[in-house]
């Protein structure tokens, strides 16, 4: 008779505690080599600065529009022309957009020209009689005509133009970015929206095989929540614009259209606009009258609270959850280190690294699948793992508890056809 061969022990608690213990430490180094990367680019960054913005907006066009290529893609349009017809659109509404407000924003602009004198002194008399009531007598802001003295004084000119060329560098630099924020950047967009399809296939045969349908899932939460961020926050910059704008408009604030695009301009950043917009319009409103002030801050008030209530949660569904505390130390944070590019840049990195992290930690330390992973992280899951399954073919994310990987079977993917990144 045939032994009967025995089963394996189970592990132990020791045992597990030990592997558990690996796992997080292998984790954690993992996080730290990722950390070290990522500094070495930026100090790499850090040798061409003036390469930056054209490389951001260039990315940023590609989020916003790669979307309408892929439509024209799926006509049957080559993208060479869904590229062109996409840069079409965009450009006619601009235009359409400008022909529409451009008379009553160049009005309101020489109306504020002609006045802001009047609307300097009354500001400031305003804010004089508040600090006043606030304790503060000794407070004595500089009046309009002071102001001119101080501005026309030949030794500031002096002092201004010293400035100037002792900083010709960052004069020169700020200039060169600029021209090729606006010139360059939408050329270098152009050809990557065409290639972009080619250069994910590329860049998947480089994964290896073991480590490509997983890297290429994350790779595409990634995506989805940075390209969903972009283009939500353009959507809801537009929206609260339109709200400002509308709700001055109501009160019959003035200069109400060019504080009301200011908001939305400054709403890139989330929670920023409303904010703007609230204390553009109170100087304005102090300049008429205490009442006007005080319903222009009710129309910030109300607008912001639309805003965080119901159209960014609307908008930004499909967007990684992030507190909107956490929000708010991203941006101080990236404001400190980066600039103006840093608060742009805080909460698209902020969402990408937290899906890595968090894929990481759930899929390696706590073992759980990928589906509980991303459900976990993003609001949008079971379409992208659909949509990421029927491109794959035959994709299949296990959630054995003993294997957590999710490889395609051998002869698949060796082309790198079975996987693309999101874009």
């Amino acid at each position: 008779m045939d032994a009967v061969p025995s089963e394996d022990p189970a592990p132990t608690s020791q045992a597990r505690l030990s592997q558990a213990i690996r796992r997080a430490g292998l984790i954690a180094w993992s996080l730290v080599g990722v950390l070290v990367v990522l500094w070495l680019l930026v100090w790499i960054l850090g040798w061409f600065e003036v390469l930056l913005a054209p490389v951001v907006v260039a990315v940023v066009v590609v989020y916003l529009l790669n979307p309408v290529v892929g439509r024209f893609a799926k006509m049957r349009i080559p993208r060479a022309i869904g590229t062109l017809l996409a840069y079409a659109i965009s450009l006619g509404a601009v235009v359409l957009v400008g022909f529409l407000l451009l008379p009553k924003i160049s009005d309101q602009t020489r109306t504020l020209a002609a006045d802001f004198p009047v609307i300097y002194e009354d500001s400031a008399s305003e804010v004089e009689q508040i600090i006043a009531q606030a304790g503060f007598e000794d407070v004595d802001l500089w009046s309009y005509a002071e102001l001119q003295t101080f501005i026309k004084d030949p030794s500031q000119k002096d002092a201004f133009l010293s400035a100037v060329f002792e900083n010709i560098a960052q004069v020169t630099s700020g200039i060169l970015e600029a021209v090729l924020v606006f010139f360059v950047a939408p050329v270098v967009a152009f050809y990557i929206l065409i290639d972009l399809p080619r250069v994910r296939r590329e860049a998947v045969a480089l994964i290896p095989l073991d480590l490509r349908d997983e890297i290429v899932y994350v790779t595409r939460q990634i995506g989805g929540a940075v390209g969903g961020f972009l283009r939500g926050q353009v959507l809801v910059a537009l929206i609260v614009g339109a709200l400002m704008s509308a709700g001055f408009w109501l009160i019959d604030l003035r200069f109400w259209l060019i504080i009301g695009m200011l908001s939305g301009f400054f709403n890139i950043v989330p929670f920023v606009g409303p904010w703007v917009g609230g204390f553009l319009g109170v100087l304005v409103g102090l300049t008429s009258d205490l009442q006007t002030a005080v319903l222009a801050a009710i129309v910030a008030l109300v607008v912001q609270q639309i805003d965080n209530n119901f159209v960014s949660p609307t908008v930004l569904r499909a967007t990684v959850r992030l507190h909107p505390a956490v929000v708010l130390l991203v941006l101080i944070f990236g404001g400190a280190v980066g600039g103006v590019w840093g608060v742009l840049l805080a909460v698209p990195l902020t969402a990408g690294g937290k899906i890595m992290c968090s894929h990481i930690w759930r899929t390696r330390v706590l073992g759980q699948s990928w589906e509980e992973a991303s459900g976990a992280i993003t609001t949008k899951t079971e379409s992208s793992l659909a949509k990421l399954r029927r491109e794959t073919g035959a994709f299949a994310v296990r959630t054995d508890k003993a294997q957590k990987k999710c490889p395609t079977d051998e002869n698949e993917g060796t082309d790198g056809s079975s996987s693309s990144l999101n874009g």
